[in-house]
């Protein structure tokens, strides 16, 4: 074996054997056995608060407080398109259960060609919706779904016992 490994090995082993010594840390080994002997302390349990009661809101299909009263004297007529009235035997589909102002797009999806708009009710659900679908309470039926919006064609009575078109566009939620 060659000198400088030799020294080197001895070196080594002299150093580990330096740093194996307890005698530095025995008052730290001590205060360690101390505190594991001491008697263990026990949390108390969380508090028990009792359910919240419910509270359902009724208001959501009113008009809102903050869009100005709309006073029909009856002299005025609706603008829109005379149509026939909708069909109210259909099923209904999900989202028109749903007022209109509850209802907010919050984005698409696209696949081979065709393109659905994600709609969040105000139960905090999303829906799947194209072209053809209905929304809304007042017989809207999907038109067109394009990237930021889609556009809705409503039916609704026209206060002379017709029935009359009227277009609206829900905008994607930024």
């Amino acid at each position: 074996m060659k000198p400088y490994l030799l020294a080197i090995t001895a070196l080594s082993l002299l150093i580990l054997v330096g740093c194996s010594s307890d005698q530095r840390h025995s008052d730290l080994d001590q205060k360690m056995a101390d505190a594991r002997n001491r008697p263990q302390g026990t949390i108390e349990p969380l508090p028990t608060y009792p359910a919240p009661d419910r509270f359902t809101y009724t208001a959501l299909a009113l008009r809102s407080p903050f869009e100005p009263p709309i006073i029909l004297t009856g002299d005025e007529k609706i603008s829109g398109t005379a149509v026939s009235a909708p069909d109210q035997k259909r099923k209904k589909e999900p989202l028109e259960l749903f007022n209109y102002t509850a209802l907010s797009m919050v984005g698409t999806l696209a696949k081979e060609g065709r393109v659905w708009a994600l709609i969040s009710d105000e139960d905090g659900r999303v829906h799947r919706v194209k072209t053809g679908n209905y929304i809304g309470k007042n017989f809207g039926v999907i038109t067109a779904v394009n990237d930021f919006d889609i556009e809705i064609m409503e039916t609704v009575p026209d206060g002379k016992s017709g029935w009359i078109n009227r277009p609206r566009t829900m905008a994607m939620d930024e």
